[in-house]
């Protein structure tokens, strides 16, 4: 592993590793944690992240990852459901969250919390801190140290006592619809879901990763320690959030893996950066574009480009692509993968055509994060792809994805009513996924078969669907698309609650020269709802009639996780947005004009005061983009 710490990256060699794995197993134990207990590691990357996890898992324990922006009750469910005794946290930030935790009474309808010990390993902030519970990483070591030179054969005893069938980690579920699920994972499930990755794509000990994704998403731990310590890969974590694109920059991994929202942000930060470059650049970014959209039109279906395209390919990848390759940290990437959500097709193109080999993966915590994959030359975008060896896939009559494979997890912690529900008598995980088998075997996956509705004409679709096509817009964020409701005043015709991406919408009205204070005054701005009328007007045209959005508003915030709006993972929570923004929702569906309400806005200081807002609502229905306006391109902002 490296850290990069003041700029310079400090290296630690696997034997310092394994050293520091020891000592903080002897330490763990002198604070009184045994076999099959779970330990909690709450904070961003580092490398005591993962010396914590295999130091517990080293003694027959396992480890709860909680994701770092978690607060309040979310914080206690996993805690209490964990009875973690011991909790290792990164910094001042998540002391302070625990020490909160633990000085508030326990709500009547929750286990108390049982935590007796905090571990922090950034003590800044933290030297005038003289609570009891609070004891320092490097302290830990040190009890370790001392232990191991009184025990010194314990530690190979407790690894040699242990089991493949021992639980690994526990991760989250994602908790769209309620609070996450702790979903056990064994280190079996982990390693053959590794083996069986690698046999398809293989990954060498020399290969370098970037972790910067939090260790509690199944994604992290798949790629980063399950394939990683299984082949050796070099895992670098950046200094913090600020320089995470120079140190991947720095870095050039030769692997990643990336939700959605990341390969999404990278293209709108492209489409930006080549708006504000000067005409010839833009030309020629343009003609390198197409050509190496033309070549992976062919390379994605395993064809090959004749001479003539070939040679233009090279002088294009030279002059056009690989530039901006090297500009995302995306110059020696040999393959990539998304996950976790449905990534849209033209975003899957823009990464192909920049010589970028993305591969989309499906899978869920409860499979170890990954059962269905594309092959190298076999990438069609609307799929995402066949099984891995080793995983049995099958449809059932409705329309149900079911997995079966050595990977499906042991269970939900302490909750055998909720994996009896999942996995089945004959080991089959039901996915609660709709999808269907194209032409050639890869498997299409609609959404969850709970949100798959069908239209008036009979075609069955997903909202998610809809919403992705309104997310290739660099000019938004999110977007929660609803459906017609039973009323007899519901005005017909899908509707959507949009949220801008402030950096790309505040870019364009710089350029535009449009002045704005807020987030909430750039929503308002009737310029703005003009540009997200083209972009969704843009978007209905590859959308089936029936399916088209109709209305929309533009959302006077951005949707947050501490609201409950969207998952650590930024999965939108459409019980949460559709009771919390009802108002809204019934009046797009009315046919509004516009709505008003009351919204909340909270200071920095803490202060906060209760506002009137009347969002505007478009009707598209009676909208034409103005004549003679022709389509931006892929990689740009601009018409």
């Amino acid at each position: 592993m490296q850290e990069k710490q003041y700029g310079i990256w400090q290296p630690i060699t696997w034997a310092g590793y394994a050293e520091r794995v020891k000592d903080t197993a002897h330490g763990l134990a002198a604070l009184g944690i045994e076999r099959g207990e779970i330990v909690a590691v709450l904070g961003d990357n580092r490398p005591e992240w993962l010396i914590a996890e295999l130091a517990a898992q080293s003694m027959g324990c396992a480890v709860v990852g909680i994701y770092p922006t978690s607060i309040g009750e979310e914080l206690r469910h996993i805690l209490t459901t964990a009875r973690a005794r011991v909790v290792v946290a990164e910094d001042q930030e998540q002391v302070d969250k625990l020490l909160r935790l633990l000085d508030e009474e326990d709500p009547a309808d929750s286990e108390p919390l049982l935590i007796e010990r905090i571990v922090y390993y950034d003590p800044h902030g933290l030297e005038q801190y003289d609570d009891a519970v609070l004891l320092e990483f490097t302290d830990l070591e040190a009890m370790g140290r001392e232990r191991a030179s009184e025990q010194p054969t314990w530690f190979e005893e407790q690894i040699a006592s242990g089991s493949a069938e021992d639980i690994a980690v526990i991760c989250t579920t994602s908790g769209t619809t309620s609070k996450p699920k702790l979903g056990e994972l064994s280190h079996s499930n982990l390693l053959t879901m590794g083996q069986n990755l690698t046999q398809i794509d293989p990954i060498r000990t020399k290969d370098r990763y970037v972790s910067f994704l939090p260790f509690a998403w199944i994604g992290e731990q798949m790629l980063a320690v399950a394939c990683g310590l299984s082949n050796g890969v070099t895992i670098s974590f950046p200094e913090d959030s600020a320089t995470q694109r120079s140190d991947l920059r720095e870095i050039g991994p030769d692997i990643m893996f990336s939700p959605p929202r990341i390969w999404e942000s990278m293209l709108s930060e492209v489409q930006v950066r080549i708006d504000e470059a000067g005409w010839l650049k833009r030309k020629v970014f343009g003609w390198g574009y197409d050509v190496g959209d033309k070549v992976a039109a062919m390379r994605v279906t395993g064809k090959k480009p004749g001479p003539a395209l070939a040679l233009s390919h090279k002088l294009a990848d030279a002059v056009a692509t690989r530039p901006v390759r090297d500009q995302l940290g995306l110059a020696r990437i040999r393959r990539c993968y998304t996950g976790g959500a449905p990534l849209g097709p033209d975003v899957f193109r823009f990464y192909h055509a920049i010589g970028v080999n993305l591969k989309q993966i499906y899978g869920q915590t409860e499979i170890c994060g990954i059962a269905v994959v594309h092959r190298d030359d076999d990438v069609p975008f609307n799929t995402v792809g066949t099984p891995i060896p080793g995983t049995e896939m099958r449809i059932t009559d409705d329309g149900e994805i079911l997995l079966r494979s050595a990977s499906v997890f042991r269970g939900y912690h302490r909750q055998p009513e909720e994996t009896a529900k999942t996995v089945d008598a004959d080991g089959w995980l039901h996915t609660g996924d709709a999808g269907y088998l194209d032409d050639n075997g890869h498997l299409v996956v609609i959404d969850r078969a709970k949100d798959v509705l069908t239209a008036a004409d009979g075609t069955r679709y997903s909202s998610a669907f809809i919403e992705n096509k309104l997310k290739f817009s660099p000019y938004v964020e999110e977007a929660v698309v609803f459906a017609p409701s039973d009323s007899p005043d519901d005005a017909g015709g899908m509707t959507a609650l949009i949220i801008l991406d402030p950096a790309t919408v505040g870019s364009w009205a710089e350029h535009e020269r449009l002045s704005y204070t807020t987030y909430t005054d750039l929503a308002a701005k009737p310029e703005v709802y003009d540009l997200i009328a083209e972009e969704t007007t843009r978007a209905n045209e590859d959308l089936p009639e029936t399916i088209r959005v109709t209305r929309f508003v533009l959302l006077h915030k951005q949707l947050d996780p501490d609201d409950d709006e969207i998952t650590r993972t930024r999965k939108v929570r459409r019980n949460v947005i559709a009771d919390r923004y009802a108002q809204i929702i019934s009046a797009l569906q009315r046919g509004a004009d516009d709505v008003t309400i009351h919204s909340r806005v909270t200071y920095q200081d803490g202060t906060s005061i209760e506002r009137e807002l009347t969002l505007d609502i478009f009707d598209l229905t009676t909208y034409t983009i103005p004549q003679g306006r022709g389509r931006r391109p892929v990689w740009s902002g601009r018409r």
